[in-house]
This record gives structure tokens, sequence and C-alpha cells, in this order.
């Protein structure tokens, strides 16, 4: 499982000209699910997610989580994360899951990280989506939990 996760000080997401999904202060997250991910992959990334500490506390040093600051969360599904561009000129997608269960686990890390109380607006699983956001910093960073499980 793979999230690109980035402070926001405001993003939404549009589908057919309306938006489905708007936050203030908070993260962005892109999600993508892999073959084969299991409820440790999952595991991993919503409480990484959700326990990252990327925000500025009151000295300046990027010690507080979204939970901390009681920020929000738009999370997209995104399998394009799982592309392999090694070889040729055209990315291989074999490694993503497929639509079912990436839609499975992707409304799971969702329910997950609502359940920890932190507001969750989402897009459109497999909806040609239009994000946008305003990258606070830039925070940008790559979670993957085939790198460390």
């Amino acid at each position: 499982m793979r999230g690109v996760v980035q402070r926001v000080s405001e993003a939404h997401v549009k589908v057919d000209g309306n938006i489905v999904g708007q936050i203030e202060r908070g993260l962005m997250v892109l999600l993508g699910v892999a073959e084969g991910d299991t409820e440790a992959d999952l595991k991993y990334l919503v409480e990484k997610t959700i326990h990252l500490r990327i925000f500025e506390d009151d000295e300046g040093k990027m010690n507080r989580s979204v939970v901390d600051i009681g920020g929000s969360i738009l999370a997209i599904s995104q399998f394009t994360l799982l592309g392999d561009a090694r070889k040729g000129r055209r990315p291989s997608f074999i490694t993503a899951a497929r639509p079912e269960e990436a839609n499975q686990m992707y409304q799971e890390y969702v329910r997950r990280i609502r359940d920890e109380g932190v507001l969750v607006e989402t897009g459109i699983f497999q909806a040609d989506m239009k994000v946008s956001l305003v990258n606070d910093g830039p925070v940008t960073l790559l979670l993957d939990s085939s790198k460390i499980l």
C-alpha cells in the first residue's frame, strides 16, 4: 500500500465539475492499493497517516499530527501510484490491486481514520477526478508499507 501525503492549507476534488470532497487545513492523501496488501499494510498506513508529526508546534518544529491540530484529510484513491515505469515508456500497473479489492481497502482506510475522530472527505472511486490543493510548506511524504513490513 502506498500513500502520498501532503500537508495542505486547503484541498478539494471535483467530479463532473462538482466539488465532492473539500477540506481546509490538514492532509491530502493519494492512496494506492497493491495486489496482496493485507490487514498489516492497512493498519500501517492508517496509523502512520494520522500520527505523522508534520505540522508545526509553537516553536516552529514539525511536532504535531493531523489529530493534534484538529485537521482533516482528503483521501483520494489512485492506482497509478503502483505504476512501474522502470522499463519502456509506458508504465505497467500489474502490481495494482483489482478494482474491487482496491475499493474495499480504500473504504476501510477511510472508515478507520473516521473511527479515530478525524474528518475525512473523499473523491469517487474510479471517477475522473480533478484534484486541487495548496501544499503547505511544501511538505510531501511517501508512505509505502512494502518498505517496512
